[in-house]
């Protein structure tokens, strides 16, 4: 039988006290296989616990449910692959987090309760950026020890990143630039990435030591120093990482992006970048990307 690192199976409820909060498409994946590693930190054993926006932005309901059968599956499939059993720990813990009622203040402590002492729990969910203000209000109050990441990327390339990524899901491949110029249509392309509405709402309500923006450029550029930031402003000691060098995120090959697409993009997205550059100065600017 698999030992599962860093698990208790006996432990109380916690709550997080690191939160990957965005945005999506920027690393959060990365960050998430990075600081699990680290013997500090636990994780849950899938990304994403969506508690916070299940509670605030109600269309994200209607996916949350496929969210967690997948996370299930994912841990099934997994250890089937290697011919094992799943441990009768996490198949208990999935079973208490995956049934009866859901996204209460009550389970969400429960996802993080095999955390084992001495570890920091840790939550990544790209999605809480785009909370609605009495969201973060609630979130800034409800983890009072929290401490926020948040990763910007460069605007064009986040968006297009994640519409490659819902297409693939959808298994639609857009032929010619008038198809593709019909999928950028799409206001939820936008709405991930609009810095300039969701940014103030976590500044305006989290003092910097409780707040890190970083630039999603410096993970490919300088990782280790992307990572000692996080440890610093964490608490966390210095750590070797495995695969640091990791690609960032897989982008389907077979969805050729045109240019035609990519300027209107750039031209619908250009008050973020003017809003970037104005907040985080044009050194940060140059690191989005």
């Amino acid at each position: 039988m698999t030992v599962l690192p860093k698990w208790d199976p006996e432990g109380a409820p916690k709550k997080p006290q690191i939160v990957g909060i965005g945005a999506q498409k920027a690393g959060t994946t990365w960050l998430g296989q990075m600081i699990a590693q680290h013997p500090q930190v636990w994780l849950p054993p899938f990304k994403e616990a969506q508690f916070f926006n299940h509670r605030f932005v109600p269309e994200h309901r209607q996916w949350l449910p496929w969210h967690f059968r997948r996370a299930r599956q994912n841990q099934e499939k997994r250890y089937a692959g290697k011919g094992q059993e799943m441990p009768p720990e996490l198949d208990a813990w999935l079973k208490r987090i995956t049934t009866g009622e859901m996204f209460t203040n009550r389970w969400y402590k429960q996802v993080f309760a095999p955390a084992p002492e001495g570890t920091i729990p840790c939550d990544i969910t790209p999605e809480y950026s785009t909370l609605p203000e009495e969201g973060v209000d609630f979130v800034a109050d409800f983890l009072p020890k929290g401490r926020f990441i948040y990763i910007i990327r460069h605007p064009v390339d986040r968006a297009i990143s994640q519409l490659k990524m819902n297409l693939t899901r959808k298994k639609k491949h857009p032929k010619g630039v008038e198809a593709w110029l019909a999928e950028i249509d799409d206001p939820v392309l936008y709405d991930r990435g609009d810095y300039a509405t969701y940014v103030p709402r976590w500044t305006s309500r989290l003092p910097q030591d409780r707040l890190l923006i970083l630039p999603f450029g410096q993970i490919a550029r300088d990782p280790e120093g992307f990572m000692r930031r996080i440890e610093g402003f964490c608490g966390l000691d210095p750590f070797g990482y495995r695969d640091l060098g990791a690609k960032v995120f897989a982008a389907n090959g077979e969805l050729s992006f045109p240019a035609e697409a990519r300027a209107k993009i750039r031209e619908r997205l250009e008050p973020q970048f003017a809003f970037i550059e104005k907040t985080f100065g044009k050194e940060f600017s140059a690191l989005i990307r």
